[in-house]
């Protein structure tokens, strides 16, 4: 009787204890906390109006038939198969502890800051003025630490590498999509290794346009802001956050680029309703 006492909290003890590490957040609970699932939604968008453009500046379509591939090229790619592809990946390849410490940075204020930037930056009406602000931005920035900053930025965030399978993605599916058109007998392997070819020259331009992004998105994020979230992307959670999340992204939308394909092919060929 007389240890019941302190047995008791002992027990009431363990009891929390155990509860505490059964509270650890899990894959999808981090992904909802991170900007990550608010810029995927934007994925099959951003997809469908590459294709469009590239249709409509190659100009041997009309404009109503590119518009109508980049529908096609919009329903084939879901933002939430590929939520649920990163999720499947982030429990299995990140431990708790990692789980917990990506969590718990993007609970704080600057990765709140830092967050809204990133979905502002992502939505495609950003896009033209991106592009539009990017000769500005470039000399305002030119030999500040911002700048300089940018290529611990890139390698930390996987930035320009995961921008460039996406660039190769939309390509293939044009490619694709033109192969039909003008009766190209390439077929999808072909094309593939075809567009794979010119990496290295994808890589310098599509590194330019990250850059763009990159001082567009975090021109009012200061010095330290960025330095502490630099630190969390290269941390040993924040580096496997990182690469899991682009190697879950790049997975999931070229799965779909051949179907895809073969889906605009036949609203191409004209022996297709659709394509006369």
């Amino acid at each position: 009787m007389t240890r019941f006492p302190i047995i008791k909290p002992l027990l009431i003890t363990a009891l929390l204890v155990t509860g505490t590490a059964q509270a650890a957040p899990d894959a999808r609970q981090v992904l909802e906390v991170s900007p990550v699932d608010d810029i995927v939604a934007r994925y099959p968008a951003m997809m469908s109006q590459g294709i469009r453009e590239g249709l409509k500046q190659n100009g041997q379509l009309p404009p109503m038939m590119a518009n109508t591939i980049g529908n096609i090229v919009s329903s084939g790619f879901n933002s939430v198969d590929i939520e649920q592809q990163i999720i499947k990946d982030l429990q299995a390849k990140l431990t708790d502890s990692q789980l917990q410490a990506v969590h718990d940075w993007y609970e704080t204020p600057v990765a709140r800051k830092i967050s809204s930037a990133e979905i502002a930056a992502s939505e495609p009406s950003a896009w033209p003025k991106i592009q539009s602000s990017a000769m500005e931005l470039n000399s305002r920035y030119k030999g500040t630490r911002k700048a300089e900053m940018f290529d611990r930025f890139d390698r930390a965030a996987r930035a320009t590498e995961s921008a460039v399978d996406t660039t190769i993605a939309v390509q293939l599916g044009l490619a694709t999509a033109m192969a039909a058109f003008s009766s190209d007998s390439a077929n999808y392997e072909q094309l593939r290794q075809r567009i794979e070819s010119q990496r290295s020259m994808l890589r310098g331009v599509v590194g330019q346009q990250v850059y763009d992004s990159y001082l567009y998105t975090y021109q009012n994020i200061g010095g330290q802001e960025m330095d502490l979230y630099l630190e969390f992307l290269e941390s040993s959670a924040g580096s496997a956050f990182s690469k899991v999340v682009t190697n879950s992204i790049q997975q999931a939308i070229t799965e779909p680029v051949e179907s895809i394909g073969k889906q605009m092919s036949r609203f191409l060929s004209p022996e297709s309703p659709g394509g006369q």
